[in-house]
C-alpha cells in the first residue's frame, strides 16, 4: 500500500494546498518528480519512482526530463528545494549522482517549482 494519492501539478498551487500534500504523505515533506521540458511535476506517494511513472503514463514525459526533489513546505526559497532521489541516477546524462549535479538542469527546476508553487 503506498503513502499518500500523486497529484500532477501542471498550475500553480498554493503554500497551503503543498502542505494538505505533505500532510497526505510524510506529513513535512513531499517528494516529487519535475519534467523540465513540459514545466509540470508529480507531487506526493511514497517514492520517487511513482512520480516518474505517473507521468511518463499520463502525459508521456521522457525519463531524461525527469528530476526527482524534496519540497519541505515549511521552508521557504531555495531551502524549500532537496535534490536527492535516485531518479536523478542519469550515468548517460552525466548525472552518477541522487543530487542533480548540472548546474543549467538545477535552475530549470527552480523555476518551474517557483512558477508551480506560490508562496
Amino acid at each position: 500500500m503506498s503513502i499518500g494519492k500523486l497529484h500532477i501539478i501542471e498550475e500553480s498551487i498554493t503554500r497551503e494546498e503543498l502542505k494538505k500534500i505533505a500532510i497526505e504523505s510524510f506529513g513535512y515533506l513531499v517528494k516529487g518528480v519535475v519534467d523540465i521540458e513540459k514545466g509540470i511535476m508529480s507531487l506526493g506517494g511514497e517514492l520517487h519512482y511513482d512520480n516518474a511513472m505517473d507521468l511518463v503514463q499520463k502525459v508521456q514525459s521522457k525519463n531524461e526530463n525527469l528530476w526527482g526533489i524534496n519540497l519541505y513546505p515549511d521552508k521557504s526559497g531555495e531551502a524549500m528545494i532537496e535534490f536527492d532521489s535516485m531518479v536523478n541516477v542519469k550515468p548517460n546524462l552525466g548525472n552518477r549522482t541522487r543530487s542533480v549535479d548540472n548546474p543549467d538542469i538545477r535552475d530549470k527546476i527552480k523555476k518551474i517549482v517557483q512558477k508551480l508553487i506560490l508562496e
